[in-house]
């Protein structure tokens, strides 16, 4: 399954391609004055892309012998090759893939790595291409370990990944309404474009990778509304194009705040507590610092 996996991601490059040159154009000439695209913001998309999948390559040589050891010494289940196990593997991915997304936005040392997907201020096919080339410093790759308990091999564990992320490639566009039924069972661009928005309402939620279930399930499903339409990026905007600065920002902030805040308690914290932990404690801290009575 992982051969015929990355033929299909092969074979789907200049399908992603022509997609988004049609969402270029099509934005271009019914929304002229939005700018949803922009020449710097694609090539940095780009570059990061690049960037993301040398370092993939590079994590699975060392992530696949972990699995390989999981699957024939652990190993709960053994599955016969069919639409039966590929059902369950497919099904049991997403779900995995739900709980790796909403611990992403709880769990800062993951956000490090994530928040390079969400710093974009727009929102279009190319912004699927924007991922960190962290996410196997940050475990990503731990949450699908199950798979390999539940007895599915380790080729067959990276194809379904890739195929979840194919299929998310789709999600990542304003150029798409709302689509009836498929809102309630599949991950929309309605649906994902709020959990890239900014806004109060939107923020931590729609987790979905394809299967939207989990999110209406555990409770952190919203709809899209029009009357406060997304406004796209993070709460503190970094304002760069520079691919480092996008991957390293959120790593610099956290590792600062773990080695300058007192406490172990406060050392845990910063590295895997929430991504707003850093702004409550700050703001305390420089609260505390005004109540001081100076000293002359």
């Amino acid at each position: 399954m992982q051969f015929d996996a990355e033929l299909l991601l092969l074979a789907m490059a200049p399908v992603f391609l022509a997609c988004i040159g049609w969402e270029a154009w099509h934005l271009y000439r019914t929304r002229p004055d939005a700018h949803l695209y922009s020449w710097r913001d694609t090539l940095c998309n780009a570059a990061l892309a690049l960037m993301h999948q040398g370092a993939d390559k590079l994590a699975w040589f060392f992530v696949l012998p972990v699995y390989a050891y999981v699957y024939d010494h652990y190993r709960v289940f053994t599955w016969r090759d069919g639409w039966l196990s590929f059902a369950v593997l497919f099904i049991a991915q997403d779900f995995l893939y739900y709980v790796f997304h909403r611990a992403s936005h709880r769990v800062r040392w993951l956000w490090a790595a994530h928040v390079v997907h969400h710093s974009s201020q727009r929102m279009n096919f190319s912004t699927a291409f924007r991922q960190s080339l962290m996410y196997p410093v940050a475990g990503m790759w731990v949450f699908w370990t199950p798979l390999a308990l539940f007895g599915f091999p380790p080729h067959q564990i990276v194809a379904i990944v890739l195929i979840n992320l194919a299929f998310q490639f789709f999600v990542h566009t304003q150029a798409i309404g709302r689509l009836g039924w498929l809102e309630y069972v599949l991950n929309t661009p309605s649906i994902h474009r709020v959990h890239h928005a900014r806004n109060d309402r939107y923020i931590d939620r729609n987790y979905a990778g394809v299967l939207v279930i989990w999110d209406r399930l555990f409770g952190s499903y919203v709809d899209e509304d029009p009357r406060d339409p997304p406004v796209y990026g993070i709460v503190e905007q970094i304002q760069t194009y520079n691919p480092l600065k996008a991957t390293f920002h959120e790593w610099h902030a956290m590792l600062t705040d773990a080695a300058r805040v007192k406490g172990w308690q406060n050392r845990v914290a910063a590295l895997f507590g929430p991504p707003e932990w850093a702004v409550g404690y700050h703001a305390a801290h420089k609260k505390q610092q005004t109540r001081q009575p100076k000293v002359f």
